[in-house]
């Protein structure tokens, strides 16, 4: 089934409709489980291509997949652990900062320096699994990790504790699976199963949001009555509360409290061109910590929850691709709304905010 997903996202992919993308920031590539011994791996991000590995000394690296000489993916080449080594003039560069160690038809006579040469290389650390990598506008001078900004991590609220991932391919941009990601009225519709809700559950429902810097925040609040996993946590006899934060570039970070009880996730949607997109899912648990196979059966579901969403934005992917008139409304779409607002303010380097304080919004679902 997830295949046959994936088949289909991709082979609609060239018709979905481009958007303009962000960034100067951090962005998942792909998991580090992934860049293992001298095997190079490649990823598309932000209609770049990418090729990563994992040094020696067991650090990991992101450089444009790429030789500056002739064009040929340095992936096509050979890496040692230190040195990534193009396959078609032997130029070697050393694998991280990219510089040019060696140009093997140079000769006695030549008087070019290969160090002052440099391929295309992307500040990229580890975390929570993943290789985030810097992705700088274009013109930018090389970059020191130490010099950013802290890449994202997942807020963990013990030490014991389990954890999942999911991922999937949407054949949509990245405007598209983020507004769908905080869409707040789909739930009944897309998600409807015995394990988590029905149409016949709808009801009005109100929550605050208050801003906060480069997103908004859905404060703390009671989860909703008609979702059956959040009915399971009754059973610690805990009061209940969600808070939701949403944070540019495509950050939803979630946490859920019941006493010393806590789930915390982080779903992030990346722009892989500027066409297609592709959502992350990252999450902790301490919740029924000693129940037997509850990590498979969190994947389980899990799984089946993204696959919902992956099917739905395939499906809209054959009505976007002739570029229809849409349209928001209040207040469910009020969130869609603000990302715009957000997104636009950022990249026209500007700081305004389209929330002035705190606001409560009605909707059903």
């Amino acid at each position: 089934m997830a295949k046959d997903l994936f088949q289909i996202a991709h082979g609609s992919a060239a018709a979905a409709p481009p958007t303009a993308l962000i960034y100067d920031d951090w962005y998942p590539a792909l998991r580090s489980d992934r860049l293992r011994g001298k095997r190079l791996t490649t990823a598309m991000l932000l209609d770049i291509p990418m090729v990563l590995g994992r040094r020696s000394d067991g650090s990991i690296f992101a450089m444009r997949d790429s030789c500056p000489h002739r064009g040929i993916p340095l992936s096509c080449g050979w890496f040692d652990g230190a040195t990534v080594t193009c396959k078609y003039h032997g130029w070697a560069f050393e694998a991280g900062s990219g510089q040019c160690r060696e140009i093997p038809s140079l000769t006695s006579e030549d008087t070019l320096d290969p160090s002052r040469i440099y391929a295309t290389s992307y500040p990229c650390v580890e975390r929570d699994g993943y290789a985030w990598v810097y992705i700088p506008d274009a013109g930018r001078g090389r970059l020191r990790t130490e010099d950013l900004p802290e890449p994202p991590s997942l807020p963990r609220f013990s030490e014991r504790c389990r954890s999942a991932h999911l991922s999937a391919d949407l054949p949509c941009n990245v405007d598209h699976g983020i507004i769908g990601l905080m869409d707040p009225a789909h739930g009944p519709f897309v998600h409807q199963a015995w394990w988590w809700r029905s149409r016949a559950s709808i009801h009005e429902k109100h929550k605050t949001f208050e801003p906060i810097p480069q997103g908004f925040r859905m404060s703390a609040h009671a989860p909703s009555g008609n979702s059956a996993p959040y009915k399971l946590l009754g059973v610690y006899g805990e009061p209940i509360t969600t808070t939701i934060d949403f944070v540019l570039p495509n950050r939803r970070w979630e946490t859920i409290r019941c006493g010393k009880k806590w789930f915390s996730s982080l779903t992030t949607v990346s722009p892989v061109t500027a066409s297609t997109c592709r959502i992350d899912v990252l999450a902790a648990w301490n919740v029924f910590y000693h129940m037997p196979l509850v990590t498979p059966i969190a994947r389980f579901f899990g799984a089946r929850f993204v696959r919902q969403d992956q099917q739905t934005m395939i499906e809209q992917a054959k009505g976007l691709r002739h570029n229809p008139t849409l349209m928001l409304i209040d207040d469910a779409d009020r969130p869609a709304k603000w990302y715009f607002a957000l997104k636009q303010a950022r990249l026209k380097g500007e700081e305004n905010h389209p929330m002035d304080g705190p606001v409560t919004l009605h909707w059903r679902s």
